[in-house]
């Protein structure tokens, strides 16, 4: 059954009148409330799209203890059942989030975002979002929190429908491995280069990819700092949705270089900057 929130959005987009206008998409930028005095924090997110699991990424985290938000989507749930029983197992480290059903992006005004084909609408948006809710729900027994769509770009009227139906939007203030498509060098130097209250997007679905030893080389260099490490629900964090984007574009916020980082006093300095990667993204 329809949700209310998402009920109440999509009435008013059928009722509005129809007016042609350019694609525009967002890429909601998310940092953690963190106060200027205390150690470098920082909160890691993973998606798991579908496929695999990057074992290299997962074993690490374990190991190390080191606290994680997982974004998992109803495929990756169904293909993966060892390697989320292990992710459960530790609810001491690890947060599960909405990913959605088949990881489709929540665009309606767009046909595709980085080759891969969007909603299209907000009631298929509504099926993605519910579809991992309810896979998530089954088999956790609690209901996620957030939402992270594929591609992490959403049409306006979307984010819309998934906030007024409870959700928080799970943006990313520094981009790790951009769609697990970096070599494992620039990966490690761009996670090791995380500043104070930065939430962190990479992947834990591609083991096939050189990105995931970055990942880990990444998080044990900051972790080497004295770099806290928390998940999305520890902290209170801001949501801000910026300015919008052709439909189709790059990552322009994502890549776009970054300011020397003011660190908290006492905190240990991060590594050189990492010059940003300006080369074609794989499809997330």
């Amino acid at each position: 059954m329809m949700r209310t929130g998402f009920a109440l959005v999509l009435a008013l987009a059928l009722a509005a009148p129809s007016v042609a206008r350019a694609a525009e998409e967002y890429e909601p930028r998310l940092t953690l409330d963190v106060p200027a005095a205390g150690p470098r924090t920082v909160a890691l997110t993973l998606d798991a799209c579908s496929g695999a699991t990057d074992l290299r990424v997962l074993d690490a985290l374990i190991a190390d203890n080191v606290p994680a938000t997982v974004f998992v989507t109803r495929r990756w749930l169904m293909g993966n059942g060892e390697a989320f029983a292990r992710i459960r197992a530790r609810p001491d480290l690890f947060e599960i989030e909405n990913h959605g059903d088949r990881h489709v992006p929540a665009i309606t005004d767009a046909p595709a975002m980085f080759g891969i084909p969007t909603a299209g609408s907000l009631e298929a948006v509504r099926r993605e979002v519910e579809g991992g809710a309810r896979a998530i729900e089954t088999a956790t027994g609690a209901r996620p929190r957030w939402y992270r769509d594929a591609t992490a770009r959403y049409s306006r009227d979307a984010l819309a429908a998934i906030r007024a139906d409870g959700y928080r939007i799970a943006g990313f203030s520094l981009n790790g491995d951009m769609g697990a498509s970096l070599p494992a060098a620039t990966v490690a130097r761009r996670i090791a280069g995380a500043r104070h209250g930065d939430v962190i997007i990479a992947h834990m679905n591609q083991p096939k990819r050189a990105a995931g030893a970055g990942v880990v080389e990444g998080v044990r260099a900051l972790k080497a700092q004295g770099t806290r490490f928390v998940r999305l629900n520890d902290l209170p964090a801001t949501e801000r949705d910026g300015a919008p984007t052709p439909g189709g574009a790059g990552w322009p916020r994502a890549v776009a270089a970054r300011p020397a980082p003011k660190l908290p006093v006492g905190a240990p300095r991060p590594g050189p900057p990492v010059a940003p990667s300006m080369a074609p993204v794989t499809p997330r």
